[in-house]
């Protein structure tokens, strides 16, 4: 990483972090890859609701709910769900801290094949906005914030940055982590031969989804050749771009990077983005724009890898869900 840091006396960009990976854990890759493998979390308290969107498909939503005037929306990463550990342990500590807590599933993420031809992406804050104000309607909520994990950072981001002044001012806070916040640097840093198992990884679980929706639209998807698709670029072009309205892979890049939503957003917003984190460039890590922005703050510590930020505990929490509750519960 070739960030300078010339500016970072400056508020609100975060000088010190307090994370500090248990040794010899402080490598990015291991920081990545470890909690998936050997954090086990059960999700059997989650309670499923499924609502429907405006065209005519659904989203499930796994609650876990306390009785709480605050409620926390959970937004999972590329590929994930919301039974994820990172997910699970979120929820845990929101409920240990007095919040109820929704972690929605994106199309196709839940289990089950979403009905339109249209899936989920960076930029799909129409149904990040359908969960919030399904979530604000079941209860007696005074308060949300929101919480995303790298796709769901980014798509954050882009929701806070877009809705700008017309925001729910129940939204108060949001922290998200291992954002992606300039999504053609991230695309190209992910296509490197360093990475090559986790685009690997990605493009096998995203052709489960393409033969998912060739059943449902055979005249318009299909997955011939798919042993072309090599990157992010490739699968964009082919798929994200032309079901989603886009040019090509570029447009839909540009116009769905949170970096240059920054500026507008309003609500207080934390983005911990580690420095060793193995999918993230220089580019996405948005110190210009936190240096100038009065309501979000950048954090990056020197570990934590992707989505990773783990730590041995006897009550196996980890550093990310500590630095949430105590950003959103501070006054």
């Amino acid at each position: 990483m070739h960030i300078v840091y010339d500016i970072m006396n400056s508020m609100p960009i975060i000088k010190e972090s307090t994370y500090h990976p248990p040794f010899p854990f402080n490598n990015g890759h291991l920081q990545t890859v470890l909690p998936s493998l050997i954090r086990k979390m059960k999700s059997d308290f989650y309670i499923r609701e499924r609502i429907e969107t405006n065209d005519d498909d659904f989203l499930d939503i796994d609650w876990a709910r306390i009785g709480s005037r605050k409620v926390a929306i959970i937004s999972h990463g590329l590929e994930g769900n919301s039974h994820r550990p990172y997910v699970v342990g979120m929820v845990r500590m929101l409920n240990l801290h007095g919040w109820d807590a929704a972690a929605w599933n994106y199309r196709g993420c839940s289990g089950t094949i979403n009905r339109q031809l249209s899936m989920y992406h960076n930029g799909s804050i129409d149904d990040l906005d359908c969960v919030v104000q399904h979530v604000l309607k079941t209860g007696p909520y005074d308060s949300l914030a929101l919480i995303g994990y790298s796709l769901g950072g980014n798509l954050t981001l882009v929701y806070l940055g877009k809705m700008n002044d017309n925001i729910n001012s129940k939204i108060r806070k949001s922290v998200v982590f291992s954002v992606p916040c300039d999504l053609e640097a991230g695309a190209r840093e992910l296509a490197k031969t360093k990475n090559k198992l986790y685009m690997e990884d990605f493009l096998v679980s995203l052709h489960k989804k393409i033969k998912a929706k060739m059943v449902l639209f055979p005249d318009q998807i299909n997955d011939r050749d798919y042993h072309l698709v090599k990157n992010f670029k490739d699968f964009d072009d082919r798929y994200t771009a032309p079901i989603h309205g886009f040019k090509n892979a570029e447009d839909y890049w540009h116009k769905c990077s949170s970096a240059q939503f920054i500026p507008e957003i309003k609500v207080p917003a934390l983005i911990v983005n580690a420095l060793n984190d193995p999918f993230l460039a220089d580019a996405c890590y948005p110190i210009d724009e936190a240096a100038k922005s009065a309501n979000v703050y950048l954090e990056m510590p020197e570990s934590g890898g992707h989505v990773g930020f783990m730590q041995f505990n006897e009550d196996k929490t980890y550093w990310s869900e500590e630095r949430v509750i105590a950003f959103i519960d501070q006054s």
